[in-house]
């Protein structure tokens, strides 16, 4: 477990976003809050991609806690659009499932990180 594995867990989960996006905006006609969870969700794993060019460790830590809080929203986007009828629940469990798991995942990270500075 590591740094590698969120990063592919995280364009995975891009890719399940982008594709959630397009059910969205195509079948619900949903424009606006699929809009900030296409941002959200996209940038968890553009963050990840970010902090494996950090400058320090400390640089690094900060675009993966950047990357926590995306999660955090991309959970809260889901959890409206789901209470909002435009997800049904197996869309909604499958995409927090899978969201939720990056979340322990960077949050691990991080406490693991932030515990080895100096």
């Amino acid at each position: 477990m590591g740094s590698n594995e969120v990063k592919v867990k995280s364009l995975v989960f891009a890719k399940r976003i982008v594709q959630a996006y397009q059910y969205l905006c195509k079948d619900k006609k949903e424009f606006i809050l699929s809009k900030q969870l296409l941002r959200c969700g996209t940038s968890i794993g553009a963050n990840v991609a970010e902090a494996q060019y950090g400058i320090s460790r400390k640089d690094f830590l900060n675009k993966l806690y950047i990357a926590l809080k995306e999660c955090a929203e991309t959970l809260y986007w889901l959890e409206l659009l789901a209470s909002c009828h435009y997800l049904s629940e197996s869309e909604y469990q499958s995409l927090y499932a899978d969201c939720n798991e990056l979340r322990k995942l960077l949050s691990s990270i991080t406490k693991t990180i932030r515990d080895t500075l100096p």
